[in-house]
C-alpha cells in the first residue's frame, strides 16, 4: 500500500498564518494573541499583544489544541459538550484541557490534518473569521 506524502506545516506557514491573523485582526481594530501548533501538537509560531488580555495567549493555545485534536473548527464544536451533545461526557483528562470557544481552526493540506492556529483575544466570533482569514490565506 503505497501512501502519498504531505508537506508538514512549516515554521514558514506558521509565520505566514500569524501575520494574515494579526493583520485581519488590526484592520478589524482588535488586539489578539496568535498560536499555531502542527500535527503533532507542537509549537511552531506565537504570537502574543501587550496590548491583549493577559490570558488570551493560553486561550489561543488551548483553541488550536482543541481545533487539532477534534480536527473541527472550535465554532463547531460549542453545541457537541452541551448536555446531550455528542462530547458532552468527553473526559478531560488531557495534556491540556480542550476550550470550546470559537477561534481555533485546524489546517488541512491535501486533505490531511498538518496543524491547527488559535485566536484570543477577540469576541469567540471575530477570532474564529480571524483564524478562518489565515487558514484561507495558506493556500
Amino acid at each position: 500500500m503505497s501512501t502519498t506524502a504531505v508537506t508538514p506545516l512549516t515554521t514558514q506557514d506558521a509565520e505566514s498564518l500569524v501575520t494574515a491573523a494579526r493583520q485581519a485582526a488590526e484592520a478589524a481594530g482588535v488586539t489578539v494573541s496568535v498560536t499555531v501548533l502542527d500535527a503533532g501538537g507542537h509549537l511552531l509560531a506565537f504570537r502574543r499583544d501587550d496590548r491583549a488580555v493577559l490570558i488570551s495567549g493560553e486561550t489561543s493555545t488551548r483553541k488550536a489544541y482543541t481545533a487539532l485534536q477534534l480536527n473541527a473548527p472550535t465554532a463547531d464544536l460549542v453545541d457537541a459538550v452541551q448536555p446531550g451533545g455528542l462530547f458532552h461526557t468527553l473526559p478531560t483528562a488531557l495534556d491540556r484541557p480542550l476550550l470550546f470557544i470559537a477561534g481555533g481552526v485546524p489546517v488541512h493540506r491535501d486533505g490531511r490534518l498538518i496543524g491547527a492556529i488559535g485566536v484570543g483575544g477577540g469576541a469567540p466570533e471575530q477570532d474564529h473569521g480571524f483564524a478562518s482569514v489565515a487558514v484561507r490565506s495558506l493556500a
